[in-house]
């Protein structure tokens, strides 16, 4: 009889969580935590994660949303001779003359390498386009790997030329916008823009470092850094 009483009590208990699948939980600071389960207790959630259980007030939650629209671990640096989608990278690279590392790095950050990779502002593929840019850029299919990258360096490329090859603005116009870095005259002062920045230049610096004898398609991340005055003259 006790052992039937713990069997029921254990399946209303498995009957009143969620099923346990990967999501993520997004904190209104900007942190995302890989959750397999959670449950709403009066103001706070109970979040389960690897290694225990963890409660948050629910103010602070802004969503939960579904592990696949992720990439599941940040991103990691790849050595250049086992990088995903060699050939394709290579293509585009030589094609719109961008370093290859580069798109690499930007794909690591973007993406980590998950072609169906959707983010919460809607970016999809490899290397996160938004669906409009991608349409601007003649993209039929924006999950398909050679697709998406193709035109993720060609507006690469289209960056690098506008800011004179300055990488740190290439980078921060990628990921905020032009608008902003016209607005600002330099990397806009957004959290996540500056630390997508850093994170890009870092993986590219550490990946050419790891492939010597491969020079840059850039004269140096900021070799070639314009002014500001020279940023606000830039048209849209």
């Amino acid at each position: 009889m006790r052992l039937t009483r713990i069997f029921l009590t254990l399946l209303i208990a498995a009957a009143a969580s969620p099923a346990l699948r990967a999501e993520y939980v997004v904190l209104k600071s900007g942190q995302r935590l890989s959750v397999t389960g959670y449950q709403l207790l009066g103001d706070r959630y109970r979040l389960q994660v690897n290694g225990g259980v963890v409660e948050v007030p629910a103010e602070s939650v802004l969503s939960i949303e579904p592990e696949e629209a992720f990439a599941p671990e940040p991103p990691k640096p790849v050595a250049a001779s086992t990088a995903p989608y060699r050939e394709i990278v290579e293509a585009a690279a030589a094609r719109y003359n961008v370093d290859a590392e580069l798109i690499t790095s930007v794909i690591a950050a973007e993406s980590n390498f998950e072609p169906k990779a959707v983010s919460r502002k809607n970016a999809r593929g490899l290397m996160q386009l938004l669906p409009g840019t991608a349409a601007k850029l003649g993209v039929q299919n924006i999950f398909d790997p050679k697709e998406n990258v193709e035109a993720g360096t060609k507006y690469l490329r289209e960056l690098l030329s506008r800011y004179n090859n300055n990488l740190a603005l290439a980078l921060a116009a990628y990921n905020a916008g032009p608008e902003r870095v016209q607005q600002y005259g330099s990397v806009p002062p957004y959290k996540e823009t500056i630390s997508y920045v850093r994170r890009v230049k870092q993986n590219y610096e550490k990946r050419k470092a790891e492939a010597p004898g491969k020079g840059s398609l850039l004269p140096g991340p900021d070799a070639a850094a314009t002014s500001k005055q020279k940023t606000n003259a830039a048209t849209p």
